[in-house]
């Protein structure tokens, strides 16, 4: 355990830190979506951690101090995290959200975030979604959702994104603090990609609601949508 508080790898230390055999969040009994979604949102980025130190309204101190204590500092300090931290973790969560799987059984990333971040933590929602003009409706993260495309073989996650907001006729309604995306996956018989290329920064301009965009064939200001 690391009992002090450290700061998110940045550039050159987290290369030297995170590089290597040994390094990451060792995986145990189907845990990879949640060691996925953990490395994710803290490795390298300190925008969720509030959900280390902030007393919530519904904040269960227990997990938090878990999630601080055994799993994100160590991380951050050698780079490492041991599978029974994990378990440690899951433990909680199956005791807290009243399922009995969440220790030996394959999750949806969004299943847990939802249970840790709404159930658990008492964080709001993160993300402010709008489809056709509908009413808006509040999530944690998103799944990219989108038939097959010939012409994406090795696709960006901007490409990704773009294309699963277009199909799906959806908008942000706001700048998000934080934009958690889950990539297009089925299972371990068959998957849609098999590279996606990271996007270090998302473009996120078209996916606004209402938001002032360029016109693609004289420049100014658009007024109409195609």
């Amino acid at each position: 355990q690391a009992p002090d508080s450290f700061p998110p790898l940045r550039s050159e230390a987290a290369v030297h830190v995170l590089r290597g055999r040994m390094k990451g969040i060792q995986g145990h009994c189907n845990s990879c979506y949640m060691d996925a979604a953990l490395f994710s949102i803290f490795s390298c980025t300190s925008v969720l951690d509030s959900m280390l130190f902030k007393p919530f309204p519904l904040c269960d101190r227990n997990v938090q101090s878990i999630l601080r204590d055994e799993i994100v500092n160590p991380l951050r300090k050698t780079g490492f995290v041991r599978a029974g931290s994990v378990m440690h973790l899951r433990e909680q969560l199956t005791e807290k959200g009243q399922c009995s799987s969440f220790t030996n059984a394959e999750k949806d990333p969004e299943e847990f975030l939802n249970l840790i971040m709404h159930q658990i933590l008492g964080i709001e929602p993160l993300l402010k979604l709008q489809s056709g003009g509908q009413k808006e409706q509040d999530c944690y993260c998103y799944q990219i959702f989108m038939d097959k495309q010939e012409d994406l073989v090795v696709p960006d996650v901007q490409q990704l994104v773009e294309h699963s907001f277009l199909s799906s006729d959806l908008k942000l309604v706001e700048i998000p603090s934080c934009f958690i995306i889950q990539m297009p996956r089925f299972g371990k018989e068959y998957k849609m990609f098999s590279k996606i290329i990271p996007s270090l920064e998302l473009d996120i301009t078209d996916l606004l609601l209402d938001s002032p965009r360029e016109c693609c064939l004289c420049g100014d200001v658009a007024t109409l949508e195609c």
